[in-house]
């Protein structure tokens, strides 16, 4: 029997009989007896000793029989060549926390005789359930069958599924033997995401949507760069030089548009994050970075995720940020893939994302921050500096822990931040974002009454 995987996957074959593995095959093929067929050679064994101590023929020729048929049936079945390609399907290959997956399994028979009867087992962790397992039916020369499961996670990550596994027994019973194909694929459990209200600050250009900023271009009349006259442009913007050069008409490109930034911050602190668990503190903190990215690449924002350990994700682009230089899908995506593994940090403070962020036109910063002290605060602070408008979002563990109230050492903190402009809120045990957000929206838009930042939705 040889087992393949389809160019879906890796490919791999476990063939049995080559030549020069004959010893080896054999020994596997009798060590796949069954406990029927261990059970019948020990009987033959005993029924032939009794025969030859009692003398009695017919007992001696009962015992043969039962010893000889799974020595049998081991040896058709190793001898037995199949040759059955499998491959695997999930859909989809990233899903949310609490949501479910479907791996499908598909066999085909390439060989030119049908098989017996086979049983197939996927090797899945155990957080995504319980290993499936699939009895097939005689498969036809050339056919196919198809198989499903469903799969899902209360915690996120990354999970390798595989190998396949395909047992093929005799049909008396007598033996079992296994061949495990080496394709293996991975599903991606990401945070759960949550839908956030389309809350808005001042200082938006009209005309270009949420996200959005226009910026004049401060080229002389030598330096335009002109483009093809549109049906509706404006005559007056017609470059007449660049007309008569290329022989039709052009206008000035004198506005193009520019898109907004937003950084996300999460703080992944060990010593700021009490506790474990889908109810914890920090995983909260992570499901709320992921839905702030998903909302803000909505919205038309160039967007990056930023840690306390000074790593920032995508990492290319315009000095890092995504939705400019590739599709927001993608920047989603991997930005998903990263909070999926994200773990806690050994650092001791928010230095190294400070040192990020130093060009003083970061955009909007969101923050999501666990238990910080007097020194990390005042850091915040001047991060406030760096930024055109910034909403943090703090964590006490404790009180997640407890289920308590806001402690007084947090209202302090929140204090310092506010003072620095930051638009600061502390986080209750089990509270929602999106009422969050909104509250941040309505806290912003008081403070700013009269001024223009750089909007945000």
């Amino acid at each position: 029997m040889t087992t393949a995987a389809t160019p879906e996957g890796q490919r791999g074959e476990d063939r049995g009989g080559r030549p020069g593995d004959d010893r080896g095959g054999l020994r596997a093929a009798l060590g796949g007896l069954t406990t029927r067929g261990r059970s019948f050679l020990a009987a033959g064994v005993a029924a032939a000793i009794c025969a030859y101590v009692l003398g009695q023929g017919d007992l001696l020729r009962v015992g043969l029989l039962l010893a000889i048929l799974p020595l049998i049936c081991a040896g058709v079945l190793y001898r037995t060549r199949y040759r059955v390609a499998g491959s695997r399907r999930l859909s989809p290959r990233r899903v949310p926390v609490g949501s479910e997956a479907r791996v499908h399994l598909r066999m085909d028979n390439v060989s030119r005789m049908p098989t017996g009867l086979l049983m197939l087992q996927d090797h899945v962790p155990y957080m995504l359930g319980p290993r499936p397992r699939f009895v097939l039916d005689r498969v036809e020369a050339g056919g196919r069958r198809e198989v499903s499961y469903r799969v899902r996670s209360d915690l996120r990550g990354r999970f390798p599924l595989g190998p396949l596994q395909l047992r093929l027994n005799d049909p008396f019973g007598m033996c079992e033997l296994t061949r495990s194909f080496s394709a293996y694929d991975t599903l991606t459990v990401v945070p759960r995401t949550e839908p956030l209200p389309p809350v808005k600050l001042t200082g938006e250009a009209a005309g270009y949507g949420d996200g959005r900023q226009r910026s004049l271009a401060l080229a002389g009349d030598d330096d335009v760069i002109p483009r093809t006259y549109r049906h509706g442009d404006d005559l007056r913007r017609v470059h007449w030089r660049s007309t008569a050069r290329y022989g039709e008409l052009m206008v000035r490109r004198e506005e193009q548009p520019q898109r907004a930034r937003c950084t996300v911050l999460l703080d992944t602190r060990r010593i700021a994050f009490q506790g474990a668990g889908p109810d914890s503190a920090f995983e909260w903190a992570v499901s709320g970075a992921a839905s702030a990215l998903v909302h803000m690449l909505e919205r038309g924002y160039a967007v990056r995720l930023l840690t306390d350990t000074g790593t920032a994700v995508p990492g290319e682009g315009a000095e890092g940020f995504a939705g400019t230089s590739q599709d927001a899908a993608e920047a989603a995506g991997l930005m998903m893939d990263t909070l999926a593994v994200v773990d806690h940090s050994d650092g001791a403070g928010l230095s190294r994302a400070y040192d990020v962020l130093r060009s003083g036109n970061e955009g909007l910063l969101v923050a999501f921050v666990g238990d910080i002290d007097e020194e990390q605060a005042a850091l915040a602070a001047r991060m406030r500096h760096r930024s055109g408008a910034a909403v943090a979002f703090v964590l006490d563990s404790g009180t997640w822990l407890t289920g308590g109230a806001v402690t007084g050492a947090v209202d302090e903190r929140l204090r310092q931040l506010r003072e620095a402009g930051w638009t600061a809120l502390a986080v209750p045990p089990g509270a929602r974002l999106a009422e969050l957000w909104q509250q941040a929206g309505g806290m912003r838009a008081e403070s700013t009454a009269g001024e223009t930042y750089g909007g945000w939705s």
